[in-house]
C-alpha cells in the first residue's frame, strides 16, 4: 500500500483525472482482472468456478482482484445465507458497459499473437 502523500500516487491521480484511457486501464489493467471480467461477461460464476477457469491464479490473488473489482464497482458479489457459504460474482451495470472494450481487446489479441502467445513479428517490424 502506498502512502497517500507519495509523488507516485499524485502523478497517477493526475494522469487518471485527465485521461480516460489511463483511468480505464487503471480499473481493468493487470495480469488477472481482464481474464476475470471476460469470464463474467459470459455468465455469473461462483468463486470455485472462477478458480477452475483460471487455474494459474493463486487463491490470494484471485481474492484480491475480486475485492478490487468489487470496490471499483465493476462486479457484484452476492452472498447466499447458507452453509457452506455460497458466493456468486457477476458484472454490475458499469462492468457490463465494458463488454465492448473487452471484446475488442480479445479480438485484437487473437489477431496479433502467434500460437505460443508472442506478438506477431511482422506486425512489430512495421511499426
Amino acid at each position: 500500500m502506498r502512502k497517500l502523500t507519495s509523488r507516485n500516487l499524485e502523478n497517477e491521480m493526475a494522469i487518471n483525472a485527465g485521461c480516460g484511457m489511463a483511468h480505464t486501464l487503471n480499473l481493468i489493467g493487470g495480469r488477472w482482472k481482464p481474464s476475470i471480467l471476460w469470464r463474467l461477461v459470459k455468465e455469473t460464476l461462483r468463486y470455485s468456478e472462477l478458480k477452475a477457469l483460471l487455474p494459474a491464479i493463486s487463491e490470494r490473488i484471485l481474492v484480491l482482484q475480486l475485492r478490487e473489482l468489487e470496490k471499483d464497482g465493476l462486479i457484484f458479489r452476492k452472498v447466499y445465507p447458507e452453509v457452506p457459504p455460497k458466493v456468486e460474482y457477476s458484472l454490475t451495470a458499469l462492468g457490463e458497459s465494458l463488454k465492448t472494450v473487452l471484446q475488442v481487446l480479445a479480438e485484437w489479441g487473437d489477431e496479433h499473437r502467434e500460437d505460443d502467445g508472442t506478438l506477431l513479428h511482422e506486425q512489430t517490424t512495421q511499426l
